[in-house]
């Protein structure tokens, strides 16, 4: 039986870099979350001490292209959205991996037979960059990170911030016979510890995230399979303002005009055929 590790997330704008050119304020966020994995990897030094060393040394460059975006938005005014998801998403597979350490999870590859999540299981990935109906092309190119690790209670399977890849299928603009514009996205293979697997994954729900509240809201793990717990911290605020998802995974504005999914949207990602980890 599998379930969704317990895990913290920072998740302190998703939705506000995309309405938005990114601010100072938006990286003294990462800042500050970068400075609370520091207690995370602490707790996992008793555990494991090379563990914890390996996460100090990738904190430290985090915490150097962070600083690197500062400057740069200082010297040309604008900070790229990717680039912010991409250090969000870096803090976000260290402080995993370090609260897995301090509980005693292995993030080594599995062994053994217990190595497949099966159809049906839901993964959550966060979205690298904007999709929209107003400029999407079929097969335009779709990158997410998964938000939580995967484990098998004992070993992690598919560790946070593995990537699934997959495509834009179909776009429909918003016109007078079909009032609401839509997408749809289909994901054809996951890359977990550097070995890319194909695999087959729907889209089941688009969410957003309420932002960084605290340990207290820490939510506890056990769930079968497919089950989404908590483990962000202050929880998902639910779906997506103004967005509907049908059968295979067609994400549709509830209103007559376009659909967006802004970079760092939650989505909630199907798998329709097993997926055999590496």
């Amino acid at each position: 039986m599998f379930r969704l590790a317990l895990a913290t997330t920072l998740l302190a704008f998703t939705t506000s870099i995309a309405a938005q050119d990114v601010t100072s304020a938006d990286l003294q966020t990462l800042q500050d979350a970068a400075a609370t994995v520091t207690n995370d990897i602490a707790q996992a030094r008793g555990r494991d001490a090379g563990q914890a060393s390996e996460l100090d040394r990738e904190l430290g460059e985090v915490r150097d292209d962070i600083a690197y975006l500062r400057g740069k938005l200082r010297r040309e005014g604008k900070v790229s959205q990717n680039e912010v998801a991409d250090v969000r998403t870096r803090i976000d597979r260290i402080r995993t991996r370090a609260q897995s350490a301090a509980r005693g999870i292995s993030t080594s590859a599995p062994t053994g037979g217990d190595r497949e999540l099966p159809v049906g299981t839901e993964i959550d990935v966060r979205l690298q960059s904007t999709i929209s109906s107003a400029s999407a092309q079929v097969e335009d190119r779709v990158e997410a990170t998964t938000v939580l690790n995967v484990d098998n209670q004992d070993v992690v399977l598919v560790p946070a911030g593995s990537v699934f890849r997959g495509t834009v299928t179909a776009v429909n603009r918003p016109g007078r016979l079909d009032r609401k514009g839509s997408v749809t996205i289909a994901f054809d293979s996951v890359t977990v510890r550097g070995t890319t697997t194909r695999v087959r994954g729907t889209v089941a729900q688009a969410l957003e995230s309420e932002g960084l509240k605290g340990d207290s809201a820490r939510i506890g793990a056990g769930a079968g399979v497919g089950a989404i717990i908590g483990g962000i911290l202050g929880g998902f605020k639910g779906v997506l303002t103004g967005i509907l998802v049908g059968g295979g995974g067609v994400i549709a504005a509830t209103e007559g005009q376009d659909v967006t999914l802004p970079a760092g949207t939650i989505l909630r990602v199907r798998l329709d055929t097993p997926l055999i980890v590496p």
